[in-house]
Parts: C-alpha cells; sequence; structure tokens
C-alpha cells in the first residue's frame, strides 16, 4: 500500500492511523524498536526542517535504520528516470518516502515499485502533514462535528487537509481568493463525505469555526509570483481581528513555516491558543504510526 493522497486511505483506516499516534505519543515505549532491522529512505528534492528531523527520528525511535537521500546525488528526472530510480532503491529499502516538485514523479516510481512509497510533499498534497493536524485537533475536541475554516491559498497542506477532514467527519470551510482554490477533484472527493464550501470571503468562513487554519501564500518554486500573490491574498491575513469571529474555544493551526505579517500575524501565532507547534511535534507520532500501518 502506497500513500500519495490522503485519498489513499478509506475513512476507517484514517481514523485508525489518528488513533494509532495517539497511542504511540503517550506511550512511545510500547512501540519502540518493533521495526528493527528494516530499513527505509527519506528522499528530498525540496528543503525541509519538520518533515526531515520528525521522519528520520520517527524512524529511528521504531528501530529502524533511515537513509538520508538528497537529489544532488540522484539527479531525479535528470540523471536517471524515476521508474529507475524506484526499482533500485526497493533492493536495498522496505519503504520509500519522498519529497518532490512534481507529484507525477511519485506516480511514476510508485508504479514500478512492490515496497511502499510515502509523499511527503508534492505540488498536489501533503497527506502526513494532514494526518498529524487531525491528531492535533483529535487531542482537543471530536473531530466529527468540528467545524475547520482554512483561509488562503488552495495548495498542496489545504488539498489533504479538505479531505482528510472531510473524511474525518469534519465540516470544511474554505476561503480563498478567485483563482486560488484547492483542486477541484480535491474538493470534489471531500465533499464525498461531508459538507465542504468554499468562499471568497473570510470573515464568514471563520465566523463561528471551532479552527482557523492558514499556510504561506507562496510556497516553495512560486517565488516570482510573490508579489502577484500579496495583491491577490490582500484581506485574507489571519490576525487577533479575524480569529475573534470564531467560537469562543477555537484554536488556530498553521504548518510552518510562517511568513510573520504576510498571512498570519505574529501575535497570532503566539497566540494562547495557537497549536502551530503541537502540530510540528506531532509530525513525528503520526509518521511513526503511518510507518506502522505501512510495514507492521
Amino acid at each position: 500500500m502506497n500513500l500519495l493522497s490522503v485519498g489513499d486511505l478509506g475513512p476507517d483506516q484514517l481514523a485508525g492511523v489518528i488513533d494509532l499516534a495517539a497511542r504511540v505519543k503517550a506511550d512511545p515505549g510500547s512501540v519502540a524498536d518493533t521495526l528493527k532491522g528494516r530499513s527505509i529512505g527519506l528522499f528530498f528534492m525540496k528543503q525541509s526542517v519538520r518533515t526531515w528531523v520528525s521522519c528520520d527520528v520517527a524512524a529511528m525511535e521504531l528501530g529502524l535504520h533511515s537513509v538520508s537521500i538528497r537529489n544532488e546525488e540522484v539527479g531525479l528526472g535528470k540523471r536517471e528516470p524515476p521508474e529507475d530510480v524506484g526499482r533500485v532503491l526497493e533492493r536495498y529499502l522496505d519503504l520509500l518516502a519522498l519529497r518532490v516538485f512534481d507529484h507525477t514523479d511519485l506516480t511514476r516510481l510508485a508504479g514500478q515499485v512492490r515496497i511502499p512509497v510515502v509523499n511527503l510533499l508534492s505540488d498536489r498534497e501533503h497527506p502526513c502533514q494532514a494526518i498529524g493536524d487531525l491528531q492535533t485537533i483529535a487531542e482537543r475536541r471530536p473531530l466529527r462535528g468540528t467545524v475547520l475554516t482554512y483561509v488562503g491559498d488552495g495548495n498542496n497542506v489545504a488539498n489533504s487537509l479538505v479531505l482528510a477532514a472531510a473524511m474525518a467527519g469534519i465540516e470544511v470551510r474554505v476561503a480563498s481568493p478567485p483563482g486560488y482554490e484547492p483542486m477541484p477533484e480535491a474538493l470534489a472527493m471531500a465533499a464525498e463525505h461531508g459538507p465542504v464550501s468554499v468562499t471568497s470571503d473570510p470573515r464568514q468562513a471563520v465566523a463561528g469555526a471551532d479552527v482557523v487554519y492558514t499556510d504561506v501564500w507562496t510556497s516553495m518554486g512560486q517565488e516570482d509570483e510573490a508579489l502577484d500573490r500579496q495583491r491577490a491574498f490582500a484581506g485574507f491575513q489571519v490576525d487577533t481581528e479575524l480569529f475573534e469571529l470564531a467560537s469562543a474555544d477555537a484554536f488556530f493551526m498553521h504548518c510552518l513555516p510562517a511568513h510573520r505579517g504576510e498571512e498570519v500575524t505574529a501575535d497570532m501565532l503566539e497566540h494562547p491558543r495557537s497549536v502551530v507547534f503541537d502540530q510540528a511535534e506531532n509530525r513525528k507520532h503520526s509518521f511513526k504510526a503511518i510507518l506502522l500501518h505501512l510495514l507492521g
């Protein structure tokens, strides 16, 4: 089984992984060294802090041997096609997790190998982030019946979050400028599981929400669009005034890194109900659960 998209998990499997992540976090010793003697590859074409370190430590604490693979040595798609890279690495590894620019590289590689392939971020989705996010929400309130509002760019994080949240019984609201909404496919798949609404009015979307989530307006590889995006997203910044429209016990989420003063204000990141660093921690626990689900 692969995890290229949150949709690769059914609702029951997703719930099981989130529950397992909570149990692993509460009692890490119960799974220590359970995958000893096996190896995984962590392949990075893009910069990473949280994903790289959380995945590496998660693997180590499960007893796995983790191999960090940099694209400078591989040249995926240039020096060697994804299919050949995958067919070589599967001879050495039990699982391969990749952070890439082009989601097509993942599908091409995964189509040629028999080991599990995990998407650590592509231009379409960031499923591991979404699973960690749902774990973070579940620590504070039941997932089913929660209202989550995502404000900002309908990027890879948003695509996975919208789908995962809907699969978990969360009502999803998205506020994005016209033309910057999540992928139609992600919205359509999410709508099969529960209520999903899209608007260009952040205040309407945030009103009464239980969770308010945002991400950067300009992702890696979009630097040339930064000025145009800043103009398009004027009025979509999450600040304390916007956040106060949410429910009285709402909390704020951001997958990081954050561009303070753009998509979010500094005081909002440091707000007493900001859980952004809990999200970052849960990337480790949720990746352990993903590894156990795929290899256990």
